[in-house]
């Protein structure tokens, strides 16, 4: 099964072709937030590369958020409008538990951040144990302070992943096990197999670009300084 990926919820965007589980090609541009730029263009050069077009492709997968809300909104439209021009499948999938995955070889406890500013994070934790993991906390949006205390509960050690590492655990109290910068940031190859695991444990359900949805977790700056002018004009 082919599956092209794509992961642009933060600074670093990612694409990858997989066959299986084999990784035939990643490109990961560290260029700041120009997504909308070239997050087309590379998906072009690389299936050019193999010489493949997207109705080569059996799957389409996306980090479907939490993340930057713009980043988030270009990728699910992007891998959407690819899957519907084709008539293919696509899935989106958790953005921390795809950052999870990047150590998934790492027995122990992963901790996936991403800078959600304001010392908050977007986070989850998961244990990692002979190749799988098992999810211990949901998908949140929370400060850094409260993710401190969750992890004490665990007398075990944590390795910390995503672009909000270095913030994080300067803030923490809890010690953790230093990660390699190169398996810090997002990857589409990871982003590819979360989305094999889920589409091959469900043959019978339908993902389709209308059932893909992004995942937010907290509105936006727009909209929270939109709903405090509304309360303060209110008065409620």
């Amino acid at each position: 099964m082919k599956i092209l990926a794509l992961d642009s919820t933060a600074l670093v965007a990612s694409v990858a072709l997989c066959e299986d589980e084999t990784l035939l090609g990643e490109i990961t541009l560290n260029n700041g937030n120009t997504h909308s730029e070239t997050l087309l263009p590379t998906v072009e050069f690389l299936l050019a590369r193999f010489s493949l077009t997207a109705d080569d492709i059996d799957l389409f997968a996306v980090s479907s958020g939490p993340g930057s809300f713009t980043g988030v909104r270009i990728g699910a439209a992007t891998v959407k409008g690819l899957a519907f021009g084709v008539n293919k499948p696509c899935i989106g999938v958790s953005t921390l538990e795809a950052l999870a995955y990047n150590l998934l070889s790492h027995d122990g406890l992963v901790c996936p951040v991403m800078n959600a500013r304001r010392k908050q994070v977007y986070t989850a934790l998961f244990r990692t144990e002979n190749g799988t993991f098992t999810r211990l906390m949901p998908d949140s949006a929370i400060a850094i302070a409260e993710l401190d205390a969750k992890l004490s509960e665990y007398d075990a050690p944590i390795r910390l992943v995503g672009d909000g590492y270095d913030i994080t655990r300067e803030l923490l109290t809890k010690e953790t096990v230093p990660v390699p910068h190169r398996l810090r940031n997002q990857s589409a190859y990871s982003v590819a197999q979360v989305a094999k695991s889920i589409y091959t444990k469900s043959p019978d359900t339908l993902f389709t670009d209308v059932s893909l949805a992004p995942t937010y977790l907290r509105l936006s700056q727009a909209e929270r300084e939109r709903a405090e002018r509304m309360q303060k004009d209110t008065g409620i």
